[in-house]
C-alpha cells in the first residue's frame, strides 16, 4: 500500500492529549492512521480505538498499525454514534478523544471517490460508500434554491446563487455526471475577474457538497457532546478543524461547557446555576507552524482546540 497522508499538527496533538500508559484513547477519524500511529509510537502502552466510516481507510489503518495490533481496535462507523460504538466494545469511559475533521489525503487523491476538483470522476463524495446520498443526487435533483442555500451556507461562496442557477440550466440540457462537468459549470458561473485571484473557483462549492453529502456539521455537533460524556475526569478532547464553520461550532460548544454565568447584569445572586464541565487546555487555537504549512499546504487552515474534563 502507498500512503500520501501527512497528519496535521501531529506533535501538537500528541502533546495536548497527555497520553498515559494503560489508558484508552479514541481516534474518531482514524483515516490513514497518521495520528494514531504517532500516539502509539509515543506511548506504546495505551489502548487505542480507531473509528472511521470509510472501509478503505480502515484497511489502510489496519496495515499501518499492524505492529500495535494487540493494543488497537478498529471500528467501522460514523463518529456521530460514538457512545454506542464504544458501548459495543464494553467501553464506557476513556482518557482522551481525538476528532480530526480533515478529509484524508488518500480520499482527495483517489480520483474515483469524486472529492477532488483536480481529477475527473463521477460525482460522489461519500465518506461511507454504503450511504445513499451522493453529490450526483444533490447536483442533479435539488432545487435551485436548495443548491444556493447549501453552497452559500456550507461553502461560504459569494457566487452561490449564480452557480446554482448555472447548475440547473446545465442539467436541463444534460446530467452533470462528473467532477469535471461540475467544475466546467462553476467556471462559467464565476466571473473571470473573480476566477483570476484567490483559490480554485470550485473549492468552496465542492466543500459545500461534501459537507451536505456527509452531514458533517450535524455529525460534529453530535460527536462533541458524546465525546465529553465518555471522558474520564481529567480526560481530554482534541478537535482539529479546517474551516470556519467547523471551528465556530467547536469554539461555541467549548465556551458553553465552561459554565460561565448567563444571568442578566445587576442580579444580586446567580440564578442560572451553570457549572463548568471542562476547562480550556489552550486559550487560543493551535495552528501549524510556517514550516509545516510549507511542507504540507493542506494544513494551512487547520486549528486545534483542546479541553480537559473537570
Amino acid at each position: 500500500m502507498q500512503f500520501g497522508h501527512e497528519p496535521v499538527l501531529l506533535q501538537e496533538t500528541i502533546d495536548s492529549l497527555a497520553l498515559k500508559p494503560g489508558e484508552v484513547y479514541v481516534d474518531c477519524t482514524v483515516g490513514a492512521a497518521g495520528h494514531s500511529l504517532g500516539m502509539l509510537a509515543t506511548e506504546p502502552a495505551i489502548k487505542l480505538i480507531g473509528i472511521d466510516q470509510d472501509a478503505a481507510a480502515l484497511e489502510r489503518a489496519q496495515y499501518r498499525l499492524a505492529t500495535f495490533a494487540r493494543q488497537v481496535t478498529l471500528i467501522k462507523g460514523n463518529f456521530r454514534h460514538l457512545e454506542s460504538l464504544l458501548l459495543e466494545q464494553g467501553v464506557t469511559e476513556v482518557a482522551g478523544v481525538l476528532v480530526d475533521l480533515g478529509v484524508s489525503s488518500p480520499q482527495l487523491d483517489e480520483g474515483e471517490r469524486g472529492f477532488s476538483y483536480h481529477q475527473d470522476a463521477r460525482l460522489d463524495m461519500r465518506m461511507d460508500q454504503s450511504s445513499e446520498l451522493d453529490a450526483w443526487t444533490i447536483a442533479n435533483t435539488y432545487s435551485e434554491g436548495e443548491l444556493a442555500r447549501i453552497i452559500s451556507q456550507y461553502g461560504e461562496e459569494k457566487w452561490a446563487a449564480r452557480i446554482s442557477k448555472f447548475i440547473v440550466a446545465e442539467r436541463d440540457e444534460r446530467p452533470i455526471e462528473t467532477t469535471g462537468d461540475l467544475v466546467d459549470v462553476i467556471k462559467k458561473a464565476v466571473p473571470a475577474g473573480a476566477r483570476a485571484k484567490g483559490p480554485h473557483p470550485a473549492r468552496r462549492t465542492f466543500q459545500a457538497l461534501r459537507i451536505a453529502v456527509n452531514d458533517e456539521l450535524g455529525a460534529l455537533r453530535e460527536v462533541l457532546r458524546q465525546a465529553v460524556a465518555v471522558l474520564k475526569p481529567k480526560g481530554r478532547l482534541a478537535v482539529i478543524t479546517f474551516h470556519s464553520l467547523e471551528d465556530r461550532i467547536v469554539k461555541d460548544y467549548f465556551q458553553e461547557l465552561l459554565g460561565k454565568c448567563t444571568c442578566p447584569p445587576g442580579l444580586p445572586v446567580c440564578v442560572c446555576d451553570r457549572q463548568p464541565v471542562v476547562e480550556l487546555v489552550n486559550r487560543k487555537p493551535i495552528v501549524p507552524s510556517p514550516r509545516e504549512v510549507q511542507n504540507n499546504p493542506r494544513s494551512r487552515s487547520a486549528k486545534l482546540r483542546v479541553v480537559e474534563k473537570i
